[in-house]
């Protein structure tokens, strides 16, 4: 992702961890963690060190929900994305609990639609582009994807191109190209102080 970023004067790039963030203490205005804590050893340990760094803004988690939606189409083709989702997510209550216990915060939980046209290639970002999860690049940058059992991930892109090739997919899915967003599970978690 750094590598993507575009340099700009006013923004200085820091390395380190979650865990142990080198910054000083409320040195920021405000803290945002996007679809990344499931990459945490120790997720009170970060959320706490978010607290620490922040002055007195938001703390926002974009966080998915695995218990939120269990009928999205992308699970048809690779089912066992619902197991790894179950494993590395935390579900949206006891996340909401970890922060509310560890930080003393108070947590919004704000859906986010999808929209359709995602450049941000996450895991549903191809909801209505099904063709997207042909493209093992696309793939590549989906942990859903990298870090599942390659043969099974092999044998799901083999049937979903099939279903795509043979119109079988549109008679099952092709009602959703009517939505401009859909509701899959990501959530806005917004922790202020009272």
């Amino acid at each position: 992702m750094r590598q993507q970023a575009i340099e700009h004067p006013r923004v200085r790039w820091v390395d380190g961890y979650a865990e142990n963030l080198p910054l000083e203490t409320a040195s920021v205005d405000a803290s945002i963690c996007i679809l990344s804590s499931h990459h945490f050893s120790d997720l009170e340990k970060a959320v706490r060190e978010m607290h620490r760094v922040t002055r007195k803004g938001a703390i926002v988690f974009f966080i998915f929900d695995p218990k939120a939606h269990k009928d999205f189409w992308l699970l048809d083709y690779f089912p066992s994305f619902k197991q790894f989702d179950l494993q590395l997510f935390l579900p949206i209550d006891e996340f909401t609990k970890l922060i509310e216990i560890s930080i003393h915060r108070k947590v919004e939980i704000s859906p986010f639609l999808l929209p359709y046209d995602l450049t941000d290639m996450f895991a549903a970002a191809g909801w209505r582009r099904p063709e997207i999860y042909l493209d093992p690049e696309v793939r590549a940058c989906i942990s859903a994807f990298a870090l599942a059992d390659a043969s099974l991930v092999k044998q799901g892109v083999k049937l979903l191109k099939e279903d795509l090739n043979s119109g079988r997919w549109n008679a099952k899915y092709g009602a959703i190209e009517k939505f401009d967003a859909i509701d899959l599970g990501y959530r806005f978690l917004g922790a202020r102080l009272d």
